[in-house]
Parts: structure tokens; C-alpha cells; sequence
């Protein structure tokens, strides 16, 4: 039995593009703000929303494949896990974040230009090597 789990999963939609960047050591890095939505009813009964946004970084191949194929709006099913860690901004003020580092990313809207029955063979073949898989949005695999 494993002694611990650290792991997400999350399905919503990309309240940005995607801010792709490459450190200084080569390494291909994203980091992408992603919003999901819970439905709650209040003590009048009324139906309402809340959103959550978080903070998703993809590395490497993963990172260029959400610099490729991702935009504000999109939607993706994505896992992960936690990492919370501190850095000194550029007013030498600590600050704390905790981000969910991507391992699997599930593309469910289209390219653009494309249709979804398009988009899935064309990505499929493409990241047939990477943890990426892409599905029409009524045909999430779960």
C-alpha cells in the first residue's frame, strides 16, 4: 500500500492563454489559470455559482503542447499534483502559492478552425507519445 497520494484532478475551462515562457536552463514551462464552477443552492433557494481558480504549470512537452493547442475559453480535463512552495517578489515581500504541477491533460475543445471529429484525430496522432489525449466534450471518457 503507498504511504501517501498527492494527487488532482480538475475539469474547467482556461480563464487565459497560456503564458509559456522558457527558463534559463532550456526547460519549457506554462503556467495556465484554470477556473471550475460548483452549483450551490443558498438558504432562499436560489441556485447559485462559485467559481475556484487554479494554478496549473506544465513543463516540457506538455508546456508546448498548451502553448500549441489551449486559449482562453478552452476546456481540459487535467491531473496533477499539489506543490505549494514560497518565493520573494520583486519588493523582497515573501509570498505563497500552491500550484497543481500537470502529469495528464485531456484536450476537450477543438483547434480552432477545426471540427471536434478533426481535432481529435489530428491531436491523437500527434501526442500519441505524450500524457495528452483529446475527446469531443460529449465524449469524456468518464
Amino acid at each position: 500500500m503507498a504511504k501517501s497520494l498527492n494527487r488532482v484532478t480538475l475539469l474547467g475551462n482556461l480563464g487565459a492563454d497560456p503564458d509559456f515562457r522558457t527558463t534559463p536552463a532550456g526547460q519549457s514551462v506554462a503556467t495556465i489559470s484554470l477556473a471550475t464552477t460548483s452549483t450551490f443552492q443558498d438558504k432562499n433557494g436560489e441556485w447559485k455559482d462559485q467559481t475556484e481558480w487554479h494554478r496549473l504549470v506544465a513543463w516540457e512537452r506538455l508546456a508546448e503542447i498548451a502553448r500549441d493547442y489551449l486559449k482562453k475559453g478552452s476546456k481540459v480535463y487535467t491531473e496533477g499534483r499539489l506543490r505549494s512552495r514560497s518565493y520573494e517578489d520583486k519588493d523582497k515581500i515573501t509570498r505563497y502559492t500552491t500550484e497543481i504541477i500537470v502529469s495528464e491533460l485531456i484536450l476537450l475543445s477543438p483547434k480552432e478552425g477545426q471540427t471536434t471529429s478533426d481535432s481529435v484525430k489530428s491531436h491523437s496522432e500527434e501526442h500519441a507519445e505524450s500524457n495528452v489525449a483529446v475527446y469531443p466534450e460529449d465524449d469524456v471518457p468518464f
